[in-house]
């Protein structure tokens, strides 16, 4: 490997790490980029996830004020996450990737209208609440159920295809939770973080020699320095500032994967 293509692994590990943090999408940047220099699609996707732990865990630190008093959710979340997790790297490891890549488009395009709408959802949701006099901020078994599975669903997801897993977290929570953004952004870290981290470990066990070694501590580099500068600065954003950065860098993204 060429010390123009480590750099520019390094450099794209940074913009995911950042990106993660902040929205939830950084695999659409690292991704394309270790396709684009020669690496087989699931050496890509095994590298990449190896890689972008350490932004995880950056990312998840500079968010961990916003954890506080979401436990009660994440106890059931979590087990949710690891099981789907795992359950997507056997799929990796057993399906042809072209598979799953022909449907994240239309779940990408989905995600993205349930972030918009997400305000609405929950407008709608308090008011009922409110209606049936409830707190509107309970959270009803049937929601809770729904959000476990949908919890468990992306994990499978990112298990198999990391790209985008934090855009389809948001989604998920958005639609069900009366939570603010940057608390829901808080959560999403830590899950995505926690599938990636199976995900890694599934790989490294059952396809060590499979994965690009130097790529993934290229991305692990870039993607822990990325993890920090994109919650320090993803912090200050406001709900709808957030938001925006969300659909503008899913649509992106969208483009990079119809594009690869």
């Amino acid at each position: 490997m060429s010390v123009a293509h480590m750099i520019l692994i390094a450099l794209a590990g940074v913009g995911a790490g950042a990106i993660n943090a902040i929205v939830g999408s950084g695999t659409l940047i690292t991704f394309p980029t270790l396709v684009t220099l020669g690496f087989p699609p699931v050496t890509a996707t095994m590298s990449n996830a190896v890689g972008l732990v350490a932004g995880g865990v950056s990312g998840t630190w500079g968010y961990r004020r916003e954890l506080r008093g979401q436990w009660h959710r994440l106890r059931w979340q979590i087990p949710a996450s690891l099981v789907g997790a795992g359950l997507g790297a056997w799929l990796l490891l057993h399906l042809p990737e072209k598979v799953f890549i022909q449907i994240v488009p239309v779940l990408l395009v989905a995600a993205l209208v349930l972030v918009v709408i997400g305000p609405r959802v929950q407008s709608w949701a308090r008011e009922r609440a409110e209606q049936a006099g409830r707190s509107a901020e309970h959270v009803t078994p049937g929601r809770m159920a729904a959000l476990v599975a949908g919890t468990f669903a992306v994990g499978v997801y990112g298990g198999y295809f990391t790209a985008a897993q934090g855009i389809l977290l948001i989604a998920v929570m958005g639609l069900l939770l009366p939570e603010s953004m940057q608390r829901m952004n808080a959560a999403k870290n830590l899950l995505s973080l926690l599938v990636n981290i199976v995900a890694a470990l599934a790989y490294t066990v059952v396809a060590f020699d499979r994965i690009s070694w130097l790529a993934a501590g290229l991305i692990a580099v870039g993607s822990l320095i990325g993890g920090f500068l994109g919650a320090h600065y993803g912090r200050r954003l406001s709900p709808n500032a957030l938001r925006a950065v969300i659909v503008v860098v899913g649509l992106i993204g969208l483009y990079r994967l119809l594009s690869v």
